[in-house]
């Protein structure tokens, strides 16, 4: 896993990997990076339970009640036809705001006499961590998930199909 900006810093990526895990043949998946605050979320018999962030590493805040709020989360996953639900999932995403929507809530926080916030990631992390979850809901908060976590009662064996399983549980990734 490495944050890569230019096609060099890529190909002197790619060429490590080979010596590092002594193969010939890989696969690679490249996903674009949001700035935003991670949250890990707890699917069980496919019903949304707990929702936490990072925290310390070890020790994350509960914020369920306002990872309800987002409109992007799913309270009850929804499989295709031919998918079924894990018994228990544990996902991991970003939640973040987009620059233009921002841009605006900084506007109406300021001409309301509100605190503004200095960048997107800010105003995420802070509207998550709000305690008044109706606060939060009225904020432009989205959120994208890009990990199952091995703890996962049926873990996918490559990141590929993991987002495939995302993708078909009705996840946006």
């Amino acid at each position: 896993l490495q944050s890569v900006q230019e096609e060099d810093e890529f190909r002197r990526f790619w060429s490590n990997c080979f010596k590092r895990l002594d193969i010939e043949r890989m696969s690679v998946v490249a996903e674009p990076k949001y700035d935003g605050l991670s949250v890990e979320l707890v699917y069980d018999g496919g019903q949304l339970a707990t929702a936490s962030t990072r925290g310390d590493g070890e020790t994350g805040e509960d914020v369920t009640d306002n990872v309800r709020t987002i409109d992007e989360v799913l309270l009850r996953l929804q499989p295709r036809d031919d998918v079924s639900v894990p018994r228990h999932l544990v996902v991991r995403g970003e939640v973040y705001m987009t620059k233009e929507e921002f841009e605006e809530f900084n506007r109406r926080q300021e001409d309301e006499g509100d605190k503004t916030f200095a960048n997107p990631r800010n105003a995420a992390a802070g509207s998550l961590r709000q305690l008044d979850s109706r606060i939060t809901a009225e904020r432009p908060l989205r959120i994208f998930f890009w990990e199952i976590a091995p703890s996962s009662s049926s873990r996918p064996g490559s990141q590929w199909r993991c987002l495939d399983l995302m993708r078909d549980l009705g996840l946006k990734t």
